[in-house]
This record gives structure tokens, C-alpha cells and sequence, in this order.
């Protein structure tokens, strides 16, 4: 049960992302974190523009929520270094919905340091594979994995799905 509860939540959110399901749209929304229709994921891609401030190179949102998951609204822009970042006990899964860049997995954290009891960030990754994303594409990031967001195209917005073990 517990592995068939996340692959409803990348489904659910991965439909979201791509347009949603005729019957998502008719269907009442009871609880915002839940549900959130194409309509809403705009809107919080244009509130993302209009409150990111100039040196914030990450503005995330909640897109939906059921404990332990979450799926958030990651929306980035080039020029900016951002921090790249590892997690001890979640996979995280990502899913490109406007934009292009690059990401960089695998490899060890530059000056890395603890953001939290599981969590870690650095200012970029030694070594590593480095892959050009862009529209539809989806990236899995295992537990433990150095991954960071890098050469961005203007703007880069994911949806980031955390999976813990």
C-alpha cells in the first residue's frame, strides 16, 4: 500500500502539471492541498514572478500536499547560483514544466554544509553528470544524491515531488 500511495501522488501531480483530466476540471475541489487544476498551477507560476525578489534565485510553493508527500511548484531563473543540495532519506523526483537548463547529479557537494538533520547544500557539485533538461522532462534523484540546477535558459520551473524511503 505505501509504494502504490506515491506513484497516486506522481500521477495526480504529473496530471496537474500537464493539463489536468477533464474530470479533475468538473469535479469540486474539497481541500486546496489535495487538488489544484492547470488554472492554478498558472497562477502560481505568475505569483512566483511577481513576489521572487531580484537575488532569489528559488521561489517555491505548495502545489499539493498528503503527509509525507508533497509536490511543489520550484520556480527558478538563470544567472543566479543556486545552491545545489542533498537529501539523506528522500528520493526527489522532478518534473519539467516550462523552460530549460541543465542539472547536475552525482558527484560530491562543493563547500557543503548541514541545512538540517537530513538535509545538506553547497555552492555546486565536484564531478557529477551533467544532462540538458527542458519541457516534459522528468528527473529521479536518488536519497543521498548531490543534485543542483545549473545553466538555466531564463527560467526554469519544476514541479519537485519528495519521496521518502
Amino acid at each position: 500500500m505505501q509504494k502504490r500511495g506515491w506513484v497516486v501522488v506522481v500521477a495526480v501531480a504529473c496530471g496537474v502539471l500537464v493539463g489536468g483530466t477533464g474530470a479533475g476540471a468538473q469535479a469540486p475541489a474539497t481541500d486546496p492541498r489535495l487538488f489544484a487544476g492547470s488554472a492554478d498551477v498558472k497562477a502560481m507560476i505568475a505569483r512566483a514572478k511577481a513576489e521572487r525578489k531580484p537575488d532569489q534565485p528559488n521561489f517555491s510553493q505548495p502545489i499539493v500536499a498528503l503527509a509525507p508527500y508533497s509536490a511543489n511548484l520550484e520556480y527558478r531563473v538563470g544567472g543566479l547560483n543556486a545552491p545545489a543540495s542533498t537529501h539523506d532519506k528522500d528520493a526527489e523526483m522532478f518534473y519539467v514544466v516550462e523552460g530549460a537548463g541543465s542539472v547536475v547529479t552525482g558527484g560530491t557537494l562543493r563547500d557543503g554544509k548541514r541545512t538540517n538533520a537530513e538535509n545538506a547544500s553547497g555552492t555546486g557539485i565536484d564531478g557529477g553528470s551533467t544532462r540538458r533538461i527542458a519541457v516534459g522532462d522528468f528527473i529521479l534523484v536518488p536519497p543521498g544524491t548531490p543534485h543542483w540546477f545549473t545553466q538555466i535558459d531564463g527560467v526554469l520551473v519544476l514541479m519537485a515531488l519528495h519521496l521518502p524511503k
